[in-house]
């Protein structure tokens, strides 16, 4: 079992909890969570041992108003900007399910030069960001579950179309949260792209 520290970050006035793992030498990865869940489901679900076992420099954050963040009156592309600002992180791997999604696809339309590469499941907010998405220039994995009743299968087709390095994986019967329902098949995806991210 990795090590995992609990931390509460200051970010001028927004305070965000996250947890934080794995070598600080290694690159850093960045998850954010769904409306329903917060950063404790990343350790829960084992995705913070996998990725430390990768070698990589975890955080799971909890938006403001989610888990353990109060509610904060900044936006939360901003606050997210604050994180990594104030952290001394130059580039980071963004990992978005759902509003987290939405979260990570507005931060990389508007900061694409702090992208390393972005990981996007069942992202909701994707016809809003239509426009912008040829912006972002980095490896980009984009997973749905095949039965998602709340993101529409079509919006993955939107990414992939609009995202010039993005590549595709579909769980194939599973809901709207398909890391959760599949976290096998989900941590298999994250092993490949890393791989190529960093090799």
């Amino acid at each position: 079992m990795v090590a995992i520290t609990t931390r509460k970050i200051d970010l001028d006035g927004c305070v965000m909890h996250c947890l934080e793992c794995g070598d600080p030498a290694g690159a850093s990865v960045l998850l954010l969570h769904g409306m329903k869940f917060q950063a404790a489901t990343w350790q829960e679900l084992g995705t913070l041992d996998f990725l430390s076992g990768l070698g990589l420099h975890v955080f799971a954050v909890d938006m403001p108003g989610f888990g353990q963040s109060p509610v904060c009156g900044c936006e939360p592309v901003e606050v997210l900007l604050r994180f990594v600002t104030q952290l001394g992180l130059d580039r980071v791997v963004l990992v978005g399910p759902s509003m987290g999604g939405r979260i990570a696809l507005e931060f990389g339309i508007q900061y694409p030069e702090r992208l390393a590469g972005l990981i996007l499941a069942g992202a909701v907010g994707v016809e809003e960001n239509r426009s912008g998405l040829a912006r972002i220039a980095v490896p980009t994995l984009i997973v749905w579950g095949a039965e998602d009743q709340v993101a529409p299968l079509a919006s993955s087709d939107i990414l992939l179309a609009g995202i010039p390095h993005a590549q595709r994986d579909i769980f194939p019967d599973a809901p709207h949260p398909c890391y959760l329902a599949q976290p096998d098949h989900w941590h298999a995806c994250l092993q490949i792209f890393f791989s190529s991210l960093i090799s």
